[in-house]
């Protein structure tokens, strides 16, 4: 009943995640998941950490991901201390809300992004503005020079795709030396320039990113961030105050894995580019305008048909793709890079709604 509820409750509009259709073989393409299984190796390294009997889930994990965190920094040039595991990138950016953004000042984020940030900002009570894209969904960052509480972008950006280049980045950073930047590079590894080489250079620079989408391992649940060790030190003191033990023995285990096979990794973010690269063109043939993308999908409108409709006409075909009814995108839809096959399903569908 909800007389029992915190009065913080009453005020939450708690996020909407993409729907997970309950079919055999529905061609998904509305949660930006990998359409490729992850490396062998992953199976394999979860096998072994079950054992015979899973005798070993009897035990706690390492309550610091020591060894996934030094595989991870060594992959990306840090140190073990510059590098922070949790529970999924969503639960490293709620950490970061707590740790490192609640301040005198508001911080600042795009209009058109992620739809977490504003509900972890309402969670957590940190005052924030919102920075309109320009008209081609583009983030400008001369329009973050204003003092803040500091700057939350992803990049690429999510809904929209587009990247900002490691150039625009650092223009940022140096425009706001006394607050944290935080990147969150969700999507970084289809076509975006990673942040992580200015990390030892921006004592301000935090950058997110996760296991769920290049490596495909969503069912997992882990992420990162990596910056200075200052900030980590931050993030490790929230972590300990609510969960000592974010990441479970089978998913230390498969992140770790899915480091150790970098051809795998390679191969599998070349074939969503290619595919992604695909789709566009097939789209913008059949009429449809298409964001610039470096994520793995793409963010379409059709000027002579309602996005809703067109969701709605393929949701009856079981190709499920994102609608978002919002200011200045309501007319756009979020499609998912699938299997080649599911992209084909995709066009056809299109093209007997369109005709």
């Amino acid at each position: 009943m909800s007389r029992f509820w915190s009065d913080i409750v009453h005020r939450l509009t708690p996020y909407v995640p993409g729907e997970q259709p309950a079919l055999a073989h529905p061609v998904k393409l509305n949660t930006n998941e990998n359409p490729y299984p992850p490396s062998p190796r992953v199976v394999e390294a979860i096998r072994r950490e079950l054992g015979e009997d899973g005798a070993s889930l009897r035990k706690y994990p390492d309550p610091t991901a020591r060894a996934l965190r030094e595989t991870v920094a060594k992959h990306h040039g840090l140190r073990v201390e510059q590098v922070f595991a949790g529970n999924g990138s969503d639960e490293v950016l709620a950490h970061a809300f707590q740790a490192l953004l609640k301040h005198d000042k508001p911080i600042r984020f795009p209009d058109i992004t992620y739809s977490f940030y504003p509900v972890y900002a309402q969670l957590y009570g940190v005052e924030y503005e919102t920075v309109p894209l320009n008209s081609d969904f583009a983030i400008d960052v001369d329009d973050y020079r204003a003092p803040s509480g500091g700057v939350l972008l992803p990049n690429p950006n999510a809904p929209t795709g587009r990247a900002l280049p490691l150039s625009e980045i650092e223009v940022l950073l140096k425009a706001n030396p006394d607050a944290p930047v935080i990147i969150d590079e969700a999507y970084v590894d289809f076509g975006a320039e990673s942040a992580v080489n200015l990390i030892d250079t921006y004592p301000n620079l935090l950058v997110v990113q996760t296991t769920s989408k290049a490596r495909s391992l969503a069912g997992m649940r882990v992420g990162f961030a990596f910056g200075d060790p200052a900030l980590i030190e931050a993030l490790t003191r929230v972590k300990d105050s609510f969960n000592s033990y974010p990441l479970d023995r089978l998913a230390q285990a498969a992140a770790l894995a899915s480091y150790g096979d970098q051809a795998w990794f390679e191969d599998s973010c070349a074939k969503v580019v290619s595919s992604r690269e695909k789709l566009i063109a097939q789209l913008q043939a059949s009429g449809f305008d298409v964001v610039p993308s470096a994520a793995n999908f793409v963010f379409a409108r059709h000027s002579a048909h309602d996005a809703a409709t067109l969701a709605a006409a393929l949701k009856t075909r079981e190709i499920f793709v994102r609608h978002f009814k919002l200011p200045r995108i309501d007319q756009h839809l979020r499609i998912s890079i699938g299997t080649p096959s599911e992209c084909d399903a995709l066009v056809a569908a299109l093209g007997e709604i369109l005709a």
